[in-house]
């Protein structure tokens, strides 16, 4: 019941400030710090915390000239900055968790509705991403750099956010096809362009011993439908973009606008995945997550002439009725997120990591 009534109570939180955007803009800095705190915080909980564990113990076992050499070298750099100063290994997801939640306030500012923006995240970003795919989590927070430096049309910002990213998940580097997007021309070249070099991080997507793990975990489970259904809702979405608000908000934010219309179309793609491969499509998806939310932290502010309660409060009760959804029916959430735990308070058992 904490994470369902952790969800009901920021979204009410969300339309009991609706209008209030001064006291909204103080709520949300309390709201942003208790959620990483939440998430950095955690202990035993996410499916990933004993694969990073692992990796944070072959880190003692490497030297410098080996870490070095790793794919992922921004992360690698800090689990061996952890194991040289004799640092624990919750330490890790305090860190990725920090980089994770700094991107979403660097967007979450840009928004119209930062509270909004925020607590939208939670139901399946925030629970799914630093909570426990910590590396990619860290890769999506800094990509919403990139989406910033997208929207202000500055290409290097763009490109150097992008291979920041890379350095902690290399399926990042599949956000390189911005780059020939940025100046809002998408000419037939242009977009062949941004096809070609967006190919290493399809490559990436699909490689690595992360996605091993994540076709062991996904593929021959039920947890597989739980990949369905979170690309089913991006398709979902970009139908709905498209439908209903594309024309609005290029009126209303015409600089998000590209970003929006590129992304919408990326959820498209994300559904078609599927018959490929259910991890890739779900990898993929997630770099997406930010794009739909800002899409859907702006529907208050869209000139809806029918029907415009209905419109802004949609996104609140569908996430809410997917996670409820995830909670009952999904044995993956049951197996890692329950019961939550955060280290703030204590090891239950002693202490495993010497604090």
């Amino acid at each position: 019941m904490l994470y369902l009534g952790l969800i009901s109570a920021l979204f009410l939180l969300r339309f009991a400030l609706a209008g209030k955007s001064e006291l909204g803009k103080q709520v949300y800095f309390i709201v942003l710090m208790g959620l990483f705190l939440f998430s950095a915080f955690r202990y035993q909980v996410g499916c990933d915390w004993y694969g990073y564990y692992y990796q944070y113990l072959s880190a003692l076992e490497l030297d410098w000239s080996s870490i070095m050499a790793k794919r992922e070298l921004i992360w690698w750099v800090i689990l061996g900055w952890i194991q040289d100063k004799g640092l624990p290994y919750p330490i890790a997801n305090v860190t990725s968790s920090a980089v994770f939640f700094l991107g979403m306030h660097v967007l979450a500012r840009r928004q119209p509705d930062p509270l909004g923006f925020l607590v939208l995240l939670f139901p399946i970003l925030i629970i799914n991403m630093p909570m426990s795919g910590i590396r990619q989590g860290a890769a999506i927070g800094l990509l919403c750099i990139a989406f910033t430096a997208f929207i202000d049309k500055r290409l290097g910002w763009c490109a150097f956010w992008v291979i920041v990213a890379s350095g902690f998940h290399s399926s990042a580097l599949v956000f390189m096809l911005l780059l020939p997007l940025v100046t809002g021309r998408y000419t037939r070249n242009r977009l062949v362009l941004a096809a070609v070099i967006a190919l290493p991080g399809v490559y990436f997507l699909a490689s690595g011993e992360t996605a091993e793990i994540a076709k062991s975990r996904y593929m021959a489970s039920k947890d597989a439908a739980g990949a369905i259904f979170r690309l089913g809702i991006l398709g979902l979405s970009a139908l709905y973009f498209f439908k209903f608000a594309v024309n609005k908000l290029k009126r209303s934010f015409p600089q998000d606008y590209p970003l929006a219309n590129i992304g919408s179309i990326g959820m498209f793609m994300a559904l078609l995945l599927l018959p490929v491969s259910t991890v890739i499509g779900d990898r993929f998806g997630y770099y997406l997550i930010p794009i739909q939310t800002m899409m859907f932290a702006r529907l208050p502010y869209l000139p809806f002439h029918i029907n415009k309660a209905l419109h802004s409060v949609l996104p609140y009760l569908g996430l809410w009725i997917v996670f409820i959804v995830w909670w009952q029916l999904g044995t993956h959430f049951q197996r890692c997120y329950l019961p939550y735990q955060s280290w703030l308070f204590g090891f239950p058992g002693g202490d495993p990591f010497g604090f």
